[in-house]
């Protein structure tokens, strides 16, 4: 597997592998003396695995790496979860168990992913310590879920399981909003993400379903390759998927969601940028914005890509720009801030 992961590395003139490892014991050492920009981490290794190999790397001689995994049984998929929410810039399946032959069918999914880490060094700048979260009122009676009046839509690609760990176990749990969110992933994966979500916070996270009715203190992530809208009208609204042709290269897209969203529940939304490759969310941002919903973007510090904050942050402003932990506090004072105004 090394050598075979070598030579797909090498066929690309900017990348150049300058070791291998046989463990996450000697991984550690090697990346201690050799220094890498990018790591490409195996999640089954013999001794130190490959999680607690990553933890290490990211708590120690922090760098982007990019996970290969066996997934396909629930334990694969929520094992791979863990690594992006550990840290991992992405993933690379591997097509036929932890050792195979047959890597090379999964060669450009391999260099984009390596890809993605090159832009990571080159835009992210040093972690600095997130500011301190505002404090939530403690004395707010509990509010039982119902239909929908307010919504949060939000939009997450490369390092978004580990924003969107943050920002759901930041929520309030008096909340008294429906979240709906896209995350670009396999489909596979997406049960293994909500059920991880779920335990991190405090209100339940499912894959959303088409013809579901949208309900309030519930998360819901896009199924995996359909686009998730919203029809209907605050009170009564319900989610629809569709299969329809690539938006800003991905399917699901979220400036579907957040366009039809804004027009649902018009100033009683808020729509949130995550880190991200490309500019999903961006024309949607602005649609929000300009039905009087209010706008929060990734900042640039904890952005593990800064591509879509930016880029929303450019096309439609914002009302917040903060790091995933202070997300739930900024969305409940802009859904407050609006609802006193009406």
């Amino acid at each position: 597997m090394r050598k075979l992961i070598t030579d797909i590395v090498e066929t690309r003139p900017e990348f150049l592998v300058v070791g291998t490892a046989r463990d996450g014991a000697e991984a550690l050492q090697k990346i201690r003396s050799l220094r890498p920009d990018i790591v490409t981490l195996d999640i089954e290794m013999p001794g130190m695995d490959g999680l607690a190999a990553l933890s290490r790397i990211m708590s120690e001689m922090p760098r982007p790496v990019v996970m290969l995994s066996a997934a396909g049984s629930d334990l694969d998929n929520s094992l791979t979860i863990r690594a992006l929410e550990l840290g991992a810039i992405d993933f690379v399946r591997k097509p036929s168990g932890p050792v195979s032959v047959d890597l090379v069918v999964v060669r450009a999914e391999l260099l984009r992913a390596l890809a993605a880490a090159s832009s990571v060094r080159a835009h992210q700048p040093a972690r600095v310590p997130p500011p301190a979260l505002r404090e939530l009122p403690v004395d707010r009676p509990e509010i039982p879920p119902g239909p929908a009046v307010s919504a949060v839509v939000i939009a997450a690609s490369t390092g978004g399981p580990k924003a969107l760990a943050d920002v759901v176990s930041c929520i309030p749990d008096w909340l008294d909003a429906a979240i709906l969110i896209v995350q670009h992933m396999p489909t596979d994966f997406l049960e293994s993400l909500a059920k991880r979500l779920s335990q991190l916070g405090t209100l339940p996270v499912t894959v959303a379903r088409d013809g579901e009715k949208i309900m309030s203190r519930h998360i819901y992530l896009a199924p995996g390759n359909l686009h998730m809208t919203v029809q209907g009208r605050a009170g009564n609204a319900r989610i629809r998927t569709d299969a329809g042709p690539a938006i800003c290269g991905v399917r699901p897209s979220a400036d579907p969601l957040f366009i039809s969203a804004s027009r649902v529940f018009g100033g009683s939304l808020v729509g949130v940028v995550l880190t991200g490759m490309g500019r999903d969310g961006s024309d949607g941002l602005r649609t929000v914005r300009e039905m009087g919903g209010g706008a929060i973007v990734q900042d640039r510090a904890s952005s593990i890509i800064y591509g879509m904050p930016r880029s929303a942050l450019a096309t439609a402003g914002a009302d917040r720009v903060v790091a995933p932990r202070l997300v739930g506090a900024a969305v409940a004072d802009l859904l407050q801030t609006r609802q006193a105004v009406a």
